[in-house]
């Protein structure tokens, strides 16, 4: 019997030192399953070992096999990364999610928020975090390294110029390749992916869900010390511990089940706050912004993504004021005025306690908008905030904008007076049609992007395509980002300004073409395909659209007097377009047929369902999107099907039809009846 108890417990110690110390997990579960679970794993382990050493000398992650298929199927991409699997250790229904290098454990009924389309929106900041990264461990002397990253290929899209690369673009780029050469002959301290570095960033997740986003910052960003994902509810806490402990990052990785709000709270001394914090919530962010500005370190990175895009884009701008503290408008740049809002949002919170913002990209993609900004400290700086903000008048007939300042500031020898603006801009009427003007804002006036560090993104992701399966839409946004113009808000849109006038609207590149030859800059944006940034003024415009119309001529007789179109060309223009196409009037990332406007990615890509405590998406909701699914593909041919919907005049009591009217009548009776029950 002591015989057969000492053989067990020397072959329990043969066990162990195979698997401990590089498993901790492992060396947990031998004391309670014994030698059997040893074996199994230790088979485990060997069988993985040949094709993870393989995959570490290609240094290339677990995208690297999958071909990048958002040109050719943008669906495919979201649908083979969520495969069910037999795997040891699954609950009963739980699928595993492959993203990135992240594998995570997820239950098929909807207790926990994923959405698959903003794969892009998390390998996008696995991208920007990295960049930071760089330059703040670069000046504790530390050198990260990324997977796949080789020697950098620069893109300068903007300084290209009839094919050739101009003379001072060639001497900052050996300017910069002689500074990392010097750099490389300096000592560093290495900090790899997947590695605990002591010196490195702390990570704030507030609101994880499911943690995939965390588990893809400690396998995929480098120089990172530690990373918190928080989510108040239990069963996402519970899962995030799992999903850590599944991707072996528990080293790194801590679950938190708490309050957002709190846990940024309680990290407002400088010595406790973040470097990183990512809020990406469903809906608004605007409960977690104050406690955001506050907990963020000196310099620090703020991430904030924003889907409440009905909220922000118009639709009701009385919310938009108690949320953000300004008001939308209903106008073809909504969404970039989103991006404005959002900032002038973050940047008036964090004034409250003398820090201000300095965005370091602001993106408007999907049915979301995302913006990354650094938070300094500064009490003479935050006296610029309000030179910052800017008052929107925006023409409710033909939609000519102008923008007004909320200070003013200006320079006296070493020192900077401070006063009010003086206005409005505008008259009571617009100059152009008539019309009267709505007031919007304040919002955001400043550029959106520092292109030096936007242009450092868009460097590394082009010299590592193989890093993130979305790399070639990142390539295509950023690439567009480079060449707006950066000291422009806001945009018009062609087509608009074609129905505006009711005529055909002129192709993109004469149009482009006759604002450069009047002197003027132009640029497209990322937020809209039709988009027209220009520094003219809307006049400019409207005389560049009467001279088109003269050569595609509108029936006037169908206009009325009173209509913006009758009242614009009813003016002779005092500027006569040129609509010869110019070569600099086709930017860059358009010639090189760039991904800068991705398709729907799959069916029902929109915003997801709010996760629920027991799971699943209430019946309500789905019978309301299988009713309205397709309803413009599908239009009904037949009258007789137009009887089991309500009529909207009956409704109102305008219906003259009386029993002739296609539309019942009797089911809004019902209905009517059976609400006063």
């Amino acid at each position: 019997m002591l015989a057969r108890t000492t053989l067990q417990v020397s072959f329990r110690c043969l066990c162990l030192s195979l698997v401990f110390p590089k498993k901790r997990a492992s060396f947990l579960q031998i004391l309670t399953t014994g030698c059997s679970f040893v074996l199994k794993n230790f088979r485990t382990m060997e069988s993985k070992k040949e094709p993870k050493e393989s995959q570490d000398t290609t240094s290339a992650d677990s995208t690297t096999t999958a071909v990048p298929k958002e040109d050719t199927d943008p669906s495919s991409s979201t649908e083979s990364s969520q495969t069910s699997s037999t795997e040891p250790g699954l609950l009963p229904g739980e699928t595993v999610v492959k993203e990135g290098k992240a594998a995570i454990l997820f239950p098929s009924a909807n207790e926990v928020f994923y959405n698959p389309v903003q794969e892009f929106n998390r390998d996008l900041t696995c991208a920007v975090i990295t960049e930071f990264a760089r330059e703040q461990l670069a000046q504790k002397g530390i050198r990260i390294l990324v997977p796949g990253e080789k020697d950098r290929v620069v893109v300068r899209l903007s300084e290209e110029k009839n094919g050739m690369v101009d003379q001072e673009a060639s001497e900052q780029l050996e300017n910069e390749l002689q500074k990392e050469e010097e750099a490389d002959e300096k000592e560093y301290i290495t900090a790899s992916v997947g590695e605990r570095c002591e010196q490195g960033l702390c990570v704030l997740e507030g609101l994880a869900a499911s943690g995939l986003r965390s588990v893809r910052f400690a396998l995929e960003v480098p120089g990172l010390k530690s990373i918190t994902a928080n989510d108040y509810s239990a069963k996402a806490a519970a899962l995030i511990a799992r999903n850590a402990q599944h991707n072996n990052v528990s080293h790194m990785l801590q679950a938190s089940q708490r309050d957002a709000s709190m846990v940024m709270y309680e990290a407002r001394g400088r010595k406790e706050r973040y470097d990183v914090i990512d809020l990406d919530p469903y809906g608004s962010p605007s409960p977690f912004l104050d406690a955001a500005v506050q907990a963020v370190s000196e310099g620090g990175l703020l991430c904030v993504t924003c889907t409440d895009m009905a909220v922000m884009a118009g639709n009701s701008g009385e919310t938009c004021y108690s949320k953000y503290g300004s008001m939308s408008i209903k106008s073809r740049y909504c969404h970039e005025m989103a991006l404005r809002i959002i900032l002038h949002c973050l940047d008036q919170r964090a004034a409250v306690y003398q820090r201000y913002i300095e965005p370091l990209l602001s993106v408007s993609v999907d049915f979301y908008i995302r913006v990354f900004v650094r938070v300094r400290t500064g009490q003479a700086v935050v006296k610029n905030s309000a030179s910052k903000q800017a008052l929107l008048y925006n023409c409710v007939g033909c939609g000519a904008f102008s923008l007004q300042r909320m200070g003013k500031r200006t320079s006296q020898g070493k020192h900077m007076k401070y006063s009010a603006a003086t206005g409005p801009p505008v008259g009571p009427n617009c100059e152009h049609c008539g019309q009267r003007h709505q007031l919007g804002g304040p919002v955001w006036a400043e550029p959106l992007h520092d292109i030096k560090f936007v242009q450092k993104i868009l460097d590394a992701v082009s010299g590592n395509p193989t890093r993130f399966r979305t790399s070639k839409r990142i390539e295509g946004v950023l690439s567009m980002v480079t060449e707006e113009l950066q000291d422009v808000p806001l945009y018009y849109a062609l087509d608009h300004l074609s129905s505006t006038v009711h005529c055909n609207t002129p192709p993109m590149l004469q149009f482009r073409s006759a604002l450069l030859h009047a002197g003027y800059r132009v640029s497209f944006s990322h937020a809209c395909k039709n988009a027209v940034k220009t520094d003219a003024p809307a006049g400019v415009l409207w005389d560049i659209m009467r001279c088109w119309e003269k050569s595609n001529p509108v029936k006037r007789e169908r206009l009325s007097e009173t209509s913006p179109a009758q009242r614009i060309l009813s003016t002779e223009p005092t500027l006569q377009a040129c609509f010869e196409i110019r070569e600099d009037a086709n930017p860059q990332s358009r010639k090189r047929h760039l991904t800068r406007f991705q398709e729907n990615p799959q069916a029902n890509w929109g915003p997801k369902a709010r996760a629920r405590a027991g799971g699943g998406i209430s019946s309500e909701l789905e019978d309301k999107r299988k009713h309205f699914q397709g309803k413009r593909k599908k239009p009904i041919t037949d009258s007789s099907q137009l009887k089991s919907l309500p009529c909207k005049k009956f409704r109102k009591g305008t219906c003259t039809h009386g029993d002739k009217c296609c539309y019942s009548h009797e089911l809004e009776q019902e209905t009517n009846e059976d609400k006063m029950d």
